[in-house]
């Protein structure tokens, strides 16, 4: 299935994130803060994250094979995990111990007008790319409450770089708070706890999703009003008895499989309880293109019935 959403989203971010810290790296070698060679590892993180998310989009896009009958689309899920990993590693455990060191060795910060410059630059493209992650966000989810819609969203390819534009503009918000006060109070000591302060919103950002893409990763069902839908749709077919079962689960963004144990009138003639399956499947695939695979079984008659018949 194709991803254009998420893949605009990514390249916005690849793009902003890409020249940011590039940028950020040379005002951090220049004057020596921590706060802002925090940031440009951050920076750097976010660029190579982007790249494992455009690679996971190709490598989930491959055709289903006999070794993966179902297609690959959650790898795309494998590769986010990978991001979480990186986001806690690289950007949010270097910060910490690079503020650790600068609070233990104390030095001013020299140019701080630079640090500044860059910092407000940073802004503006982090703001421009967070536009681009929200407005395909906020269209993939018209009408639910944001934390919701975040929760329930199955795009990594979306939400993880909201993610990541969003703690990339509280960071410099904590750059731009720990610089101006170490200059103004000339505590140079108050750049290494900014720094710690970015590593820590970093660690946290990780976990949560570390914990999104987990439970993608695990076999997450469709969402409640998919499953209640495709719940309705069958019920309201009149050779449907009841859905004793209704089973489903995401094989990529925008790939569902779903599994139901459907009881069809007793007085239906076998034919016609095939004809009735095919119908129902053809109607359920049309309403909800999402689902990919779509597996009906009949209940299975108690051994006394059959034995009557």
């Amino acid at each position: 299935m194709a991803h254009g959403g998420s893949r605009t989203v990514i390249l916005a971010a690849l793009a902003g994130n890409c020249a940011i810290a590039a940028t950020k790296f040379a005002a951090a070698l220049w004057t020596g803060s921590s706060a802002m060679l925090s940031e440009a590892i951050h920076s750097s993180v976010d660029t190579g994250n982007q790249g494992l998310l455009l690679l996971g989009l190709r490598r989930a896009a491959r055709p289903p094979s006999a070794r993966h009958p179902f297609g690959h689309g959650m790898e795309l899920y494998f590769w986010a995990f990978v991001v979480a990993l990186m986001i806690f590693a690289l950007g949010g455990a270097v910060s910490v111990y690079e503020g650790w060191q600068k609070i233990r060795a104390p030095h001013p910060v020299e140019g701080a007008w630079i640090n500044f410059a860059v910092l407000g630059a940073s802004v503006l493209f982090e703001g421009l790319s967070f536009r681009v992650a929200l407005r395909e966000f906020r269209r993939a989810h018209a009408g639910e409450p944001f934390w919701s819609a975040i929760r329930r969203s199955k795009d990594p390819g979306v939400f993880a770089v909201l993610l990541e534009d969003a703690a990339a503009l509280a960071g410099l918000l904590i750059a731009l708070v720990g610089l101006g006060l170490a200059e103004w109070l000339a505590l140079p000591v108050l750049d290494g706890v900014a720094s710690i302060g970015i590593g820590l919103l970093l660690v946290a950002s990780a976990g949560f999703l570390a914990n999104e893409t987990r439970s993608l990763l695990t076999g997450e069902a469709a969402s409640p009003r998919t499953v209640a839908a495709i719940r309705e749709m069958l019920l309201a077919d009149q050779r449907v008895a009841a859905v004793e079962e209704l089973l489903s689960m995401h094989l990529g963004p925008t790939e569902v499989l779903v599994a139901v144990t459907i009881d069809f009138r007793d007085d239906l003639p076998g034919g016609e309880v095939e004809r009735a399956a095919a119908e129902l499947t053809r109607r359920v695939e049309q309403a909800h293109p999402e689902v990919t695979r779509l597996f009906l079984r009949p209940r299975r008659m108690p051994a006394s019935v059959q034995a009557a018949a």
